[in-house]
């Protein structure tokens, strides 16, 4: 199946069987891998994109549901040199530990701040942040980048 992709900003013309999931798609063709597969089952929150800016499981999603959409991966918030305000917050504010989660974490960050605004609390974060698994830390300071992400956010607006 041909399909134009917009992932990123940019359109992508992509090939795959009518049954790829998103994440394959996104790892496999276009070297995106910073969207990681964590379970297999959707509930990990590794593979969170942003889709028209709401977070999307891309291993619940068909790469050919994305057509006519607005695909952003972690690689498309920031760069090394600019990170986007939720990736400056976790870097601050050490919340990762391996780092395998905190892609999907940051993009949970992002649809957190989506639902809710700006003015993000503790206790917000840690409900929002059910279906999304870290194995390596007791979560403490992904909610503090989490809620520092989106204070940052509001003050780059302003």
């Amino acid at each position: 199946m041909q399909m134009t992709l917009t992932i990123n900003g940019q359109n992508h013309n992509v090939e795959a069987p009518a049954a790829t999931l998103l994440v394959e798609v996104l790892r496999d063709q276009l070297g995106l891998t910073g969207t990681h597969i964590g379970c297999d089952t959707s509930q990990c929150g590794t593979c969170n994109v942003l889709i028209d800016g709401a977070a999307v499981k891309a291993c619940t999603m068909l790469a050919a549901q994305a057509q006519g959409a607005q695909v952003t991966t972690i690689e498309g918030l920031g760069s090394t040199d600019a990170l986007h305000p939720m990736q400056q917050a976790f870097r601050e504010a050490h919340g990762l530990q391996c780092g395998f989660c905190t892609p999907g974490m940051v993009m949970a960050g992002m649809e957190m701040v989506r639902k809710h605004g700006t003015k993000l609390t503790p206790e917000l974060v840690t409900h929002e942040l059910e279906g999304n698994l870290c194995r390596c830390t007791g979560y403490i300071n992904i909610v503090k980048a989490i809620v520092a992400g989106a204070a940052a956010m509001e003050n780059a607006n302003a």
